[in-house]
This record gives structure tokens, sequence and C-alpha cells, in this order.
């Protein structure tokens, strides 16, 4: 099997531009901005660790020459996301990929681990399509094997809401064999991180 490539959709972690929707659900710009620099910082740390081809697609353009003081490493392959929708970026990323194993992610799942990235991975030997569903209807990941004669999935998507892994899911050719790796929350309002919060802190009361 072909190495993957890991496509991560990620911007840089301030006001203004990152984590717009927790920010207004918080009330709290600077507060959302910590928290996006921690979900990015951990789903760098994941998407580096592991024997896969990593690629950042960021935006604006001029974040591509960012470091973030080493979030995003100098070695790290860098593109744009270009203009247009999510669906627009997406199928960018999709047709700049090589085929084999080709997989999403963003920077909004702060659970996400290599081991959960090599577990998709083997997920397409014997899948054609992979979703790391989220608790809000979306994804935290999705892969496909790319052929030739791929198809983009991301048309008429009903992006940031409950319908979009399912959307995503529907456009699949008919007949896909499709595995769902766990559930996983995405922080972009205010009640997922307090639930993930809330979680986190009750894991660690209980390992004492």
């Amino acid at each position: 099997m072909r190495r993957a490539h890991l496509l991560i959709y990620a911007k840089p972690p301030r006001m203004g531009l990152a984590k717009t929707r927790l920010a207004r659900s918080l009330g709290s710009p600077t507060q959302a901005r910590r928290i996006a620099m921690m979900t990015l910082a951990r789903t760098m740390r994941a998407a580096m660790a592991g024997p896969w081809t990593p690629v950042l697609y960021t935006a604006p353009d001029r974040a591509l020459g960012e470091s973030l003081g080493g979030i995003w490493p100098a070695s790290l392959d860098r593109r744009s996301q270009g203009h247009g929708d999510l669906t627009d970026r997406l199928n960018k990323g999709l047709t700049e990929a090589p085929p084999g194993p080709v997989l999403f992610i963003g920077a909004d799942a702060p659970d996400l681990s290599p081991a959960l990235i090599r577990r998709a991975i083997r997920a397409l030997h014997t899948h054609d399509a992979v979703f790391g569903p989220a608790t809000d209807g979306g994804f935290w990941l999705f892969g496909l094997n790319k052929t030739a004669r791929t198809r983009s999935p991301f048309g008429t998507v009903r992006w940031s809401g409950p319908h979009a892994m399912a959307d995503v899911r529907r456009n699949l050719p008919t007949g896909s064999r499709v595995a769902e790796l766990p559930t996983l929350i995405d922080l972009d309002e205010a009640e997922d991180w307090r639930s993930w919060s809330g979680e986190r802190i009750k894991r660690a009361s209980e390992a004492k």
C-alpha cells in the first residue's frame, strides 16, 4: 500500500482568524485563542508522530512562512488552502494529493492521537473510506483511497452542522465500504469546551 498523506487544515491561532464561533459563544476572544493554541499544538504533535506524510494547508497565505514557536516545524510541507468555501479548499487538497491513502483532519479535536491516525490508515487497507465522527454530527477525520477515478465527496455538504458527516458519506460511490473510528469532541462552541474540560477533570480525579 502506498504511503498515506495526512492533510492538516489549520489556521494560526489569532483572534478574529481561528475559533471565531468559540470566541462568540465564550464571550472571550482571548480564551478562545488559548484554546485554539492548545488544540493546534496537540494536533501537530499527533500529526508529526507517525509513518505518514503530513502536509499543512493553512490560510491566509501570509501564514505559510510562520512557525508558531515551533508548532509548525520548518521541515513541514506547507500549502495554501486557496480560495472559496470549505468544499473548494478540501477539493484543492484532494486534487494535489498523490494516489493512495489520503486523510483530512482539522485542528479542533484535542483528543486526536497518533494511534487513531494509524488506526484510520489501517482501516483503509480493507475499506474505501474512513470517518472519525465528531459529537456534533461532523467529523474530526475523513480518509479515502485516492485513485485516478476518485470523485470528490465534498460537494453539497452542509458544513458546520449536524449533517456534515452524513452528507459526505452520502456522496461516496454506492457500495463503498466505510469504517468508523471512535467519536471525539470538536471544540467549536463554549458547551464543547465545558464538556471536554469537565470530562478531563473527571478522568484526572479518577486516576488519583
